[in-house]
């Protein structure tokens, strides 16, 4: 539905950016700002700012800028709608019901209601004749009937038209059940049911509502698990099976397993901060939520060679977040559920142990690294150490570092000196590549974009200062802005990006709305606002912003009147005269 500009006005009036986002991340004083650890991608030193006066959030390492509803939007994944709504609710409004229906809106709900009604439908099934063989595959899997139930498992019938006729019956069209992915499209244009004689499992998110199904067939044929694929509600790597019920008990810790059985098999032994991906490796967003309910995981994955794979870009991503990381390596190639059975009523019991003495994520990467060596032959102990060393130099904490040099030294008979001088010398290297890469991002960040720069001049950096210095000064002092507008034409700046924004401000202004960055936000591209709450940011606030406004609106006049080098190639020599004549005339 479409929000009025009062609405939206009231409701960023009502809402402190800050104390949203203090929800999330640990945010701390910074002159005018804020600071804090991003929490959209691995942060090591607090790049995160948020400024309240603006109302806008921008990361200096992954260059995400928003203001309070973007960062609802990404932080809790929602729609626009959804998190205005979240939002309001927060603030004592309601959102105001209007004919404008947001269609994406309104298809996100009809998808919902119904997965809804298909969970319901598939668990009633599961109790009928024809679930029977479903049943009894759960019940030999050990599940108890509470477990099936807490979890919502159902079956899908054979038959290929069951659900599809159940919904229409309850309203819904053809057309919605094919965007919900419930069913597929025939060559005649009928969809019929995706899921055919399958145990269903309902994916569920932190609201409780259904967004997906994962289905296992009990035959060996293939695939063996069918998902949902990704519709207006679900993407299969922005979330984690069974997060709803983990996050209430994870205590600090969430254990990570491969799949939906082994997480079940888990909760109902007792570990109920056990959680699962949906069908994939490990992604950066799965991660990023993992986050916030938790400081340390246990990686429980196969040990075969795609688990080993799976283990280590999980590594890979969790690592720079700051989790603590441990490996946990059930014996004899068995998956969790696997184990615990073998051992009847002392399973739990067991696996308990395993839990308690699994070793963190060096230890694990340390002998596989060792894995590859023979360590009696001098060379190959040399690789060993150099790369092993390489290893430890990513380790932050030093008294963690130093103990496993002293461990590796003891364990190949080679001086500690020795060990730590080359990890030192590793740890230097990174430094190196880390500040090379910094230095090339801050020149990166000199040169005006694609998106911003028209392409009919050539880069001046003193333009390119003058007009983020004014575009800057416009937003943070309405007062300067206003005075400015009858008279500065936006055609005297020259890179589109800046000219779009200021036209933006000045329209707004014009129609007697605010126009600081959460004004117009929603008005710009993703790019675009990235760029501007960069700018933004990156701009101290002036003493006399009139004279300093004045100051750069000559820069651009003065920028504006000088020839092109194609101007100054083609004139003629009275207008290069004419040119060198103002030139000397400035300088006097």
């Amino acid at each position: 539905m479409a929000i009025s500009e009062d609405f939206k006005q009231e409701l960023k009036r009502r809402t402190n950016i800050a104390d949203i986002i203090g929800n999330y991340v640990k945010l701390k004083k910074s002159g005018r700002n804020l600071m804090g650890k991003c929490p959209f991608h691995g942060d090591d030193t607090p790049s995160f700012s948020v400024s309240p006066e603006m109302g806008l959030y921008h990361c200096f390492g992954c260059n995400e800028s928003g203001d309070v509803i973007q960062f609802v939007r990404k932080i809790e994944h929602l729609d626009y709608m959804e998190a205005v709504r979240w939002l309001a609710q927060k603030a004592g409004l309601t959102v105001p019901e209007t004919n404008n229906d947001n269609k994406m809106h309104h298809l996100r709900q009809r998808i919902f209601e119904a997965n809804r009604e298909a969970a319901r439908f598939y668990v009633r099934q599961l109790y009928t004749p024809e679930g029977k063989e479903a049943l009894a595959y759960l019940t030999k899997r050990q599940l108890l009937p509470k477990t099936i139930t807490h979890f919502g498992l159902g079956y899908s019938p054979k038959s290929r038209f069951e659900l599809v006729n159940y919904l229409r019956s309850k309203g819904f069209s053809g057309t919605e059940l094919i965007q919900a992915n419930l069913a597929n499209q025939s060559q005649n244009g009928n969809p019929y049911d995706r899921f055919s004689d399958r145990i269903m499992f309902p994916i569920i998110d932190l609201q409780r509502r259904v967004l997906g199904f994962g289905g296992r067939i009990m035959s060996n044929n293939k695939p063996k698990y069918l998902n949902t694929s990704e519709t207006p509600v679900f993407n299969k790597g922005e979330n984690l099976y069974a997060l709803q019920f983990a996050k209430n008990k994870a205590n600090g810790q969430l254990i990570l397993v491969e799949g939906y059985m082994d997480v079940i098999a888990l909760h109902q032994a007792g570990f109920e901060n056990a959680v699962a991906t949906l069908g994939t490796a490990l992604t950066q967003e799965q991660a990023l939520i993992i986050k916030r309910y938790c400081e340390e995981v246990v990686i429980c994955y196969d040990a075969d060679e795609a688990g080993q794979r799976a283990t280590a870009r999980a590594i890979g991503i969790l690592r720079p977040l700051g989790i603590n990381i441990k490996i946990l390596t059930v014996p004899n190639g068995k998956d969790p559920d696997e184990f615990m059975k073998s051992h009847g009523e002392q399973g739990p019991a067991r696996f308990r142990m395993l839990l308690n003495n699994s070793g963190n994520d060096i230890d694990y990467r340390l002998t596989k690294l060792r894995s590859g060596y023979h360590l009696d032959i001098t060379q190959q102990r040399v690789e060993f150490l150099t790369k092993a060393c390489e290893l430890l130099s990513q380790l932050d904490n030093s008294i963690e570092r130093d103990i496993y040099i002293s461990k590796l030294a003891e364990e190949l008979g080679v001086e500690k000196a020795a060990i730590k001088e080359q990890t030192q010398q590793s740890i230097r290297t990174r430094q190196r590549r880390t500040e090379k890469d910094r230095q090339r991002s801050m020149q990166r960040s000199l040169t005006v974009s694609p998106e911003g720069f028209s392409g009919t001049e050539p880069f001046n950096l003193r333009v390119a200062s003058a007009e983020d210095a004014l575009i800057s000064l416009l937003m943070a002092h309405p007062d300067v802005a206003v005075s400015v507008f009858p008279t500065l034409s936006p055609t005297l700046f020259p890179t589109a990006f800046h000219r779009m924004v200021y036209e933006l401000l000045r329209d707004r202004a014009a129609q007697g709305y605010n126009f600081t960055f959460t004004d117009i936000s929603d008005k710009l591209s993703a790019d675009e606002r990235n760029r501007l709450g960069k700018l933004l940011m990156s701009h101290s606030y002036e003493e006399n912003p009139t004279a300093a406004a004045k100051d750069y609106i000559d820069i651009l006049q003065e920028e504006s009147e000088k020839l092109s080098p194609q101007q100054i190639a083609e004139a003629d020599d009275n207008t290069l005269l004419e040119e060198m004549r103002k030139l000397r005339s400035k300088k006097q």
